[in-house]
């Protein structure tokens, strides 16, 4: 098996894929952090993406080096968390996003995260596997 959370905790930039009726629709995002198979995320719940996982909460996210070494790809269901101690280790953590959101009491600040149900890898070297968590 993949060690995906060092990966993730490398390369926490990446594209989020979600379903948009009967559209698929992609955004950059920052994998926050990993605990287990749950993989964090947050996002404003003003923004399309936050009305689309409501309306159906399968996604995906993919990651890479910037030496290409190594494509990770990960999807499950979304589940958002409403957790007051969680949104502060975001804020104490990512600057970028505390200057967003100032407050984990900021009433559009969703935390949310992936359950990592499937890892899909890519590299030159092994081509494509498939891991079932």
């Amino acid at each position: 098996m993949v060690d995906y959370a060092a990966i993730f905790k490398e390369n926490p930039l990446g594209v989020f894929a979600t379903q948009d009726g009967e559209k698929v629709r992609s955004r950059l995002f920052q994998l926050l952090f990993c605990d287990g198979r749950k993989a964090y995320f947050c996002t404003s719940n003003e923004k399309p993406v936050y009305a689309q996982l409501r309306a159906n909460p399968n996604a995906a996210f993919t990651t890479y080096p910037n030496d290409y070494s190594i494509t990770l790809n990960v999807s499950g269901k979304v589940t958002f968390v409403d957790d007051r101690a969680l949104k502060q280790k975001v804020l104490d953590d990512e600057p970028l996003i505390k200057s967003v959101y100032s407050s984990p009491d900021n009433p559009v600040f969703t935390l949310f995260y992936l359950d990592l149900e499937e890892i899909e890898t890519y590299n030159i070297k092994d081509g494509a596997r498939r891991y079932k968590l």
